[in-house]
């Protein structure tokens, strides 16, 4: 019988406990209250106990929707009292349109107050900075981060789409541990394998958060705006022996990597998100997740 690499083990943020995936609302925008209320339960039902959104999801680059994300949330949880202490509720902030990036102290301040007001909630369990602003000083980022903590905003912190470098020289500023980093990991885009995220996260107990691990939908395609003949013909063999669809099968990928890497799904559809946990009982050798890899990069490995 195989030895699995896959975890299905639940994961520690700090003092957070969460389930092994992660909800993103990043498509959350039906403005039914009832319909986004039905999507948040099937998630939290399914283990996914970490909702993950950010203070730009909605925004359009025309101008407008900038927080209607987290504002629909805030409806969702304002209507039912149940959903709040269910979930470990993490947002970010950091993207200021139309100037891309901002982590100033002001900017990172109103960011985060606006995120808990439209939010609804009195504290945010997991705050991230969601994109390296290069012209603020690493020392002041994390000035603000405790600062917001000190006084009860925040209770963790993370970043998101930061360089190992970027990530080293914000930790070594910090009075306190940074507990997430959020990279893109999926078969189709392996970068934090070798351009060393996994492995400071390894080195300092931080977990990983895996954005699109679908790799976009492409994963989901079939034909040239898909994956290649070659990585098809490696996951549907999996796929076949294990009696998952491919969403199942991308999850269980990023959840094999000893980092102990949470993947975020983001699907609206309900059925989706009961099936996303059948991820939860692949088996994946580690001949599986080379031959997987091998396939994607269509380079032998040595």
């Amino acid at each position: 019988m195989q030895t699995s690499l896959v975890d299905s083990g639940p994961r520690q943020l700090g003092s957070l406990e969460v389930g092994p995936i992660s909800y993103g609302l990043w498509r959350y925008t039906d403005d039914d209250v009832g319909r986004a209320t039905a999507v948040l339960h099937a998630a939290l039902d399914a283990g996914m106990t970490l909702i993950d959104t950010s203070d730009v999801y909605g925004f359009d680059w025309g101008g407008t929707g900038f927080g209607t994300v987290e504002a629909q949330l805030g409806r969702v949880l304002a209507s039912d009292s149940s959903l709040r202490g269910r979930m470990v509720l993490a947002t970010k902030g950091g993207i200021a349109p139309p100037t891309p990036y901002n982590s100033g102290a002001a900017y990172l301040r109103q960011a985060c107050e606006g995120s808990l007001e439209r939010l609804q909630t009195d504290v945010i369990d997991l705050y991230q900075i969601h994109r390296p602003d290069m012209f603020t000083h690493p020392a002041e980022v994390a000035s603000i981060l405790a600062d917001l903590r000190s006084e009860g905003l925040i209770r963790e912190v993370g970043v998101s789409n930061y360089t190992v470098d970027q990530y080293d020289a914000l930790a070594a500023h910090m009075t306190f541990p940074l507990v997430t980093t959020q990279p893109e990991y999926s078969v189709l885009s392996l970068g934090p394998l070798t351009d060393g995220t996994f492995d400071r996260c390894m080195r300092d107990g931080v977990t990983p958060l895996a954005w699109s691990p679908l790799g976009g939908g492409r994963l989901m395609v079939d034909g040239p705006d898909g994956p290649s003949p070659e990585l098809v013909s490696v996951m549907s063999e999996i796929e076949a022996r294990e009696g998952v669809d491919r969403a199942a099968l991308a999850l269980a990928f990023v959840l094999a990597h000893p980092s102990r890497a949470i993947p975020i799904a983001g699907t609206q559809n309900t059925d989706r998100i009961s099936k996303a946990v059948d991820a939860l009982t692949v088996t994946l050798s580690r001949d599986d997740v080379y031959s997987l890899i091998q396939a994607s990069t269509g380079v032998p490995l040595p």
